[in-house]
C-alpha cells in the first residue's frame, strides 16, 4: 500500500510539473501576454495548492517523511583553513611550502583519479589520505601523517554549521520527520559526530566508507580536509 501511495506521488507530482509547464508556454504564445501570464499565474497557484491538498490527504501536515543531510558544508565545516593546518603541524617535520602552495597542490591531488574506483574513502581511509598529505606538503612522515589524521577527528577541527541546529533538528523530528546524516566520509565521521555531541540528532548515518558505495554521484560530491 505505501509502496503504491509513492508511487502515485511521483506520478502525480510529474503530471502537476508539466501542467504548469505547458500553461507557461500557452502563456507566452498568447495573443496578450499580460492577460494570458496572469492566467497562468492563477492556475499555477491552483496545481500548487491542489498538490498540497493531495499531499496533506496522505501524510497530514508532515509533507516529507525523511530528511537527509551531508555532512562536510551542510552539517560540520573545518574551524581553520585546512592549509593553514597542514602547514603549522608540518613545520616540525620540514615542511617549507606556502599555504597557497600546500592548497594548490592539494587541489591537484584530490582531482586525480584514485585506482580503478570512485570511491576514494574505504574503512578509515589512510592510504588515500596519506597520499593526499605526502603530495600537498611534500612530507611522508608518518608521525605527521598520524598528527593530522588524528587532529580531524576532534571537536577542535571542526564546528557545526549553524549554531542552532539542534533546535531546527528537534523541531523536524517532533513533525514526525526521520533525520539520517548521509556523507561521503571515511570510518572517522561517527565518532566526529560523538565529538560534536551531535550524533543523537540523526536515527541514521550512513557513510560511504562503511558501505563501500558512493553517497552522491562524482561530480556532487563535497571534497574535505579529513587527514
Amino acid at each position: 500500500m505505501e509502496a503504491a501511495r509513492a508511487k502515485l506521488t511521483r506520478v502525480l507530482s510529474r503530471i502537476f510539473i508539466n501542467n504548469v509547464n505547458d500553461k507557461a508556454q500557452r502563456a507566452m504564445r498568447s495573443g496578450s501576454s499580460f492577460d494570458g501570464l496572469a492566467k497562468y499565474s492563477t492556475s499555477a497557484a491552483a496545481v500548487v495548492k491542489d498538490y498540497e491538498d493531495y499531499r496533506k490527504s496522505l501524510y497530514g501536515d508532515i509533507t516529507h517523511k525523511a530528511l537527509l543531510v551531508d555532512a562536510v558544508g551542510t552539517l560540520v565545516a573545518p574551524s581553520q583553513p585546512m592549509a593553514q593546518i597542514y602547514r603549522q603541524m608540518g613545520e616540525k617535520y620540514g615542511v617549507e611550502y606556502s599555504e597557497d602552495e600546500i592548497l594548490r597542490r592539494y587541489r591537484w591531488a584530490y582531482g586525480q583519479p584514485w585506482g580503478r574506483s570512485r570511491l576514494r574513502y574505504v574503512n578509515d581511509g589512510r592510504p588515500f589520505w596519506q597520499y593526499i598529505v605526502s603530495s600537498s606538503t611534500g612530507c611522508s612522515d608518518t608521525q605527521y601523517f598520524e598528527e593530522l589524521y588524528n587532529y580531524y577527528t576532534t571537536e577542535k577541527a571542526w564546528h557545526l554549521c549553524d549554531p542552532d541546529a539542534e533546535k531546527v533538528f528537534e523541531a523536524i523530528k517532533k513533525a514526525g520527520v526521520k533525520l539520517a546524516v548521509v556523507s561521503n566520509f571515511d570510518t572517522r565521521l561517527r565518532p566526529l559526530l560523538r565529538a560534536l555531541n551531535c550524533d543523537h540528532w540523526f536515527d541514521v548515518v550512513a557513510v560511504s566508507a562503511e558501505v563501500r558505495k558512493s553517497c552522491t554521484p562524482p561530480h556532487q560530491t563535497h571534497t574535505h580536509t579529513l587527514s
